[in-house]
């Protein structure tokens, strides 16, 4: 009962931070749009219905996401986020990245390509679990690892953390697929600062989840408080003056 009550919490913090991004996109039907971590391209034609675009790219390192996508005849290039794209500079107006930095050992690497690849004036929308919630803060002053660093292995899911959700569980693809563990978690200053250390100006921030309240109240609890909310979601822009 209690796990089910907390699988709750989650599913409704994700659907909070959806919204959260499809309200920082804005309406464009000439934009190029390109989503990273696309997966099978499900989420991808779905934000770009938002934008109003029909020009959709994406980027996955999973082979057979990758073949799935291509079948539905999303334009998809397999490629690692740690390392440079094959893509060329400033092809995009709009990118998004929805629970991808934390899987990137190399943020920065990341950016740098985010950077080249979005056109002067473009933004991104990210979205990424939070060290400091307060989830992940109970669980490091009990001694464990926080939930949201607790995919970091093959050997158990959820190790290091016996409240985990999926501890002890076998489905967990982070067991057998490397891209799908988390690497880095940073909290809201530490993302505000590497976005602006990468030369982005952050346009908007929101907070989704708010453990262990029910939806109704988290909902309001992030909005007075997202730096300690369970998911944050950063809208940043390229400058024009990079033209």
């Amino acid at each position: 009962m209690v796990k089910g009550y907390l699988w709750k919490l989650r599913h409704a913090a994700e659907a909070e931070y959806a919204r959260q991004v499809r309200v920082f996109l804005e309406k464009d039907p000439r934009a190029s749009y390109l989503d990273c971590g696309c997966s099978e391209g499900a989420r991808s034609r779905e934000l770009a219905g938002v934008i109003g675009t029909s020009r959709i790219s994406g980027v996955e390192i999973d082979e057979e996401a990758v073949a799935r996508a291509q079948v539905a005849g999303l334009v998809v290039t397999r490629a690692d986020l740690n390392l440079s794209l094959p893509l060329p500079d400033e092809a995009f107006d709009v990118v998004t990245a929805l629970e991808v930095i934390e899987h990137l050992h190399r943020p920065d690497c990341f950016l740098k390509e985010l950077r080249r690849l979005l056109r002067p004036g473009g933004y991104a929308v990210l979205a990424t679990e939070n060290l400091a919630s307060w989830h992940n803060v109970f669980a490091l002053c009990c001694g464990w690892q926080p939930f949201s660093l607790a995919q970091f292995s093959e050997v158990r899911a959820a190790l290091g953390n016996p409240w985990g959700l999926d501890r002890g569980e076998a489905w967990n693809p982070a067991l057998t697929r490397p891209s799908f563990r988390h690497c880095l978690v940073l909290s809201y200053r530490g993302l505000k600062e590497l976005f602006q250390g990468h030369g982005f100006l952050v346009e908007g921030m929101g907070g989704a989840g708010y453990y262990p309240l029910p939806p109704g109240v988290a909902r309001g609890a992030s909005a007075l408080d997202p730096r300690h909310s369970a998911f944050l979601t950063f809208k940043i822009r390229k400058s024009r003056r990079d033209e």
